[in-house]
C-alpha cells in the first residue's frame, strides 16, 4: 500500500494499534475538509504494530487529547515537504470538553453552561476524575 507524502500538514505517528480510529473520531477529523488518510496495523519495529494519521492541511489538532489517547504517539508539521517540528506526547493535567461526566447528578451535565474538566488523578494507571464531583472517567 502507498499512501504519498504530504507538502504541508500534520503526521500522527507511533499511535497504539487500534487507538488510530479513536483519535479520528474524537479529534473530530471525519468533519475535515482536507484529505485525511489512516493506516492501521503498521508493521513497527518499535511497536510491532502502530496506527498513523497523515493530515493533508492545515487544521487545528487538540494536543491534550492526542496525548489523552496514547501518551506515546508523536506529532510531526510538514511545511514544505519538510519535517519541521516533531512533538512527543504525554498525558495531559487536565482534559477541556473532552470526556463528558457520567454522574448526572454532577454539576457539569446539569448546568450546561460548565465545561466538562476532569483531572489526572494517578499518572500510572491513567486515572482521571471530574473536576467538579471526582467521579472517575470512563476509559476509552
Amino acid at each position: 500500500m502507498t499512501v504519498d507524502s504530504i507538502l504541508n500538514g500534520t503526521v500522527i505517528d507511533h499511535i497504539a494499534a487500534g487507538g488510530g480510529m479513536k483519535l479520528y473520531h474524537l479529534l473530530g477529523l471525519e468533519k475535515a475538509d482536507v484529505p485525511v488518510a489512516i493506516m492501521m496495523n503498521v508493521t513497527s519495529h518499535r511497536l510491532g504494530r502502530k496506527d498513523i494519521i497523515k493530515i493533508d492541511g492545515d487544521l487545528p489538532l487538540n494536543f491534550d487529547v492526542i496525548g489523552y489517547v496514547d501518551p506515546g504517539a508523536t506529532v510531526n508539521v510538514i511545511r514544505d515537504g519538510e519535517l519541521k517540528e516533531k512533538k512527543q506526547m504525554v498525558l495531559p493535567e487536565k482534559l477541556h470538553n473532552v470526556l463528558h461526566c457520567k454522574n448526572p447528578r454532577c454539576i457539569s451535565c446539569t448546568e450546561q453552561e460548565l465545561p466538562q474538566i476532569f483531572v489526572l488523578k494517578d499518572r500510572n494507571r491513567k486515572e482521571y476524575r471530574c473536576y467538579w464531583c471526582e467521579t472517575k472517567a470512563a476509559q476509552l
